[in-house]
């Protein structure tokens, strides 16, 4: 294995940790606040997870004929995924429920075809997933990470609006990277989405881990005599 190689394996193995630590923090976050937005960005988080850890079968020379539809799956659930936790941002629950659904719909429909339709094995180059899905893949998969990319950047701008917050920005962002480099797959560009993973989930750890939220504390100052 060259040192390209190499630095694959560590990059898929650093980000598969980073991922399963986010997803455990956030169900320990709902188990004690109980906030939906933490099982909304666990889920997300554990799709990313998955496709990290097919990335690494595939790489690792396992025959990659039964993951490749995994993986297209995971590729357009993860930003949809995701997207349904910038929803609230923007405080509009009719909004809410009807992107909700139409996230659900739209993903199961990228479940189906992946189902049904054959993968080319040549999509996969040296180990690397780097071959787009047949056309009728990419067209479903771009109604799910269209849409979704579109929300994240309408929530990071109402949101920031309100309130500037290296918490929340750093958390928008590696959701945004996530869901650039699912469109870049569908653009013919999928080795982006290798390098969107490793970003996009980095600062996703930074926003949710290394950067907690401080309340801040009224200070009563005596009154001068």
């Amino acid at each position: 294995m060259d040192a390209e190689g190499y630095a694959i394996v560590v990059s898929l193995v650093f980000v598969l940790a980073l991922l399963i630590v986010l997803v455990v923090r956030s169900a320990a976050q709902y188990a004690r606040a109980k906030d939906r937005n933490q099982i909304i960005w666990g889920s997300g988080l554990g799709l990313a997870a998955a496709a990290m850890a097919v990335e690494a079968i595939v790489y690792w020379g396992v025959a990659p004929g039964p993951y490749l539809p995994a993986y297209v799956f995971l590729s357009a659930a993860i930003v949809g995924v995701l997207s349904l936790g910038a929803t609230r941002v923007l405080h509009r629950p009719r909004l809410e429920a009807g992107y909700r659904a139409y996230i659900f719909g739209t993903t199961g429909l990228v479940a189906v075809l992946c189902a049904i339709t054959p993968m080319p094995s040549s999509m996969v180059t040296a180990g690397v997933i780097t071959g787009n899905p047949p056309l009728s893949l990419l067209v479903a998969s771009t109604l799910v990470t269209g849409p979704a990319t579109v929300l994240l950047l309408s929530a990071s701008y109402v949101s920031l609006r309100r309130k500037w917050n290296w918490h929340t920005l750093l958390m928008i962002a590696g959701a945004l990277i996530l869901g650039g480099g699912g469109i870049l797959y569908i653009a013919t560009f999928p080795v982006a989405l290798y390098y969107a993973e490793f970003v996009g989930v980095l600062l996703l750890f930074l926003g949710l881990v290394s950067l907690p939220t401080h309340t801040s504390v009224p200070i009563h100052v005596p009154a001068a005599a």
